[in-house]
């Protein structure tokens, strides 16, 4: 697994942006848009912006000290490591939009700009990473900068359903699990086929349920609320439905298929506390175990705010649903696809 932040790293990153003394209200806020304290989809849907730059200021250290600075999925093969598979699910996007040293390419909810790295390293490309949470892009900002990326690749504060580019501005555009916090799918697809460029592409991977969702089974019901409050969604569409919103936001669709079928290890292995994985031992049930415990006694001690505990507990509740998602395959991260914006749209 990538190198994540530290313990100290891990406090000091906690609540991003919010003042440390405001943070459990932040959490309190949060929770209240979600099932469980009562809200719901057209709630989630009308307060989207603050819930989800609540969300990613209260999660990021956490996704950091866990996971890396990709936070994301990857099919995975056998006999290969989690961080070579994140790395290959990053350049398979790359390959499929053709991406070459020049081009001008926009990365769509970047977060803190793990991908962003790696596919410009890649690509010789410079990329534009386009986020809505102060915090990430300060963060992602200084990452560019250690790793000497700082004059080729930006970031640029905005909401990706109100772009501040200009038409037709980019050779290139794609999303990894980020669109999945729109409030309206077609309208987010619409955004994104305006700022690129006529005959170009579009990829991403989208967080979807599957066509083996059942709305009426109540706990498949439970396992997508969990996902929802533990990752900062408003709703989760099927992969039918997002498939339909990319086509009528005028997308010509080259190319989909849901890639968390393709390879023999589960998507979810990373999260699946039946596993251990010296790798991922921050994620598996003694490293949860551990930083949990963490967490509470620098809670109590006053080390890290007051409010800490919750978002970690959050946090769990979303890594079983998503283990139960998997398991069940009625929700995956991965459904990709690859489109082209018509040369002969307006």
């Amino acid at each position: 697994m990538a190198k994540g932040a530290g313990a100290k790293d891990l406090v000091s990153g906690m609540g991003g942006s919010i003042d440390k003394s405001q943070m459990l209200s932040a959490v309190q806020e949060y929770e209240k848009y979600h099932m469980y304290e009562g809200g719901d989809a057209v709630m989630r849907k009308e307060n989207c912006v603050n819930m989800a730059n609540k969300y990613y200021d209260l999660s990021t250290s956490f996704y950091e000290y866990g996971w890396g600075e990709s936070f994301h999925f990857a099919n995975r093969w056998k006999g290969e490591s989690f961080r070579e598979s994140m790395k290959r699910y990053e350049h398979f996007l790359a390959l499929q939009l053709c991406l070459k040293p020049g081009m001008k390419v926009l990365d769509v909810g970047c977060g803190i700009g793990g991908p962003l790295r790696e596919i410009s390293r890649f690509s010789c490309t410079s990329i534009t990473g386009l986020n809505n949470n102060a915090y990430q892009i300060a963060r992602g900002t200084e990452l560019n900068r250690l790793c000497g990326l700082d004059k080729t690749c930006g970031f640029v504060k905005g909401d990706f359903m109100k772009m501040p580019f200009a038409n037709d501005s980019f050779d290139a555009i794609y999303a990894i699990e980020a669109t999945c916090h729109a409030p309206d799918m077609v309208d987010c697809y619409k955004e994104i086929k305006r700022v690129l460029k006529p005959g170009q592409l579009f990829a991403a991977y989208e967080w979807c349920m599957t066509d083996s969702f059942d709305p009426e089974n109540e706990e498949h019901q439970k396992i997508k609320a969990d996902i929802e409050l533990g990752d900062g969604l408003s709703d989760i569409l099927t992969t039918s439905q997002c498939l339909e919103a990319l086509k009528s936001a005028g997308f010509e669709v080259l190319f989909e298929e849901d890639r968390a079928l393709l390879s023999p290890l589960p998507w979810y292995l990373p999260l699946d506390t039946s596993q251990f994985s010296l790798s991922s031992f921050r994620t598996t049930s003694l490293g949860r175990f551990l930083t949990r415990n963490m967490v509470r006694i620098f809670e109590l001690l006053r080390i890290a705010p007051e409010g800490s505990q919750r978002v970690s507990a959050f946090l769990e509740k979303a890594a079983d649903g998503l283990v139960s998602g998997g398991r069940k395959e009625i929700f995956t991260p991965m459904y990709f696809f690859l489109a082209r914006k018509p040369i002969s749209d307006n």
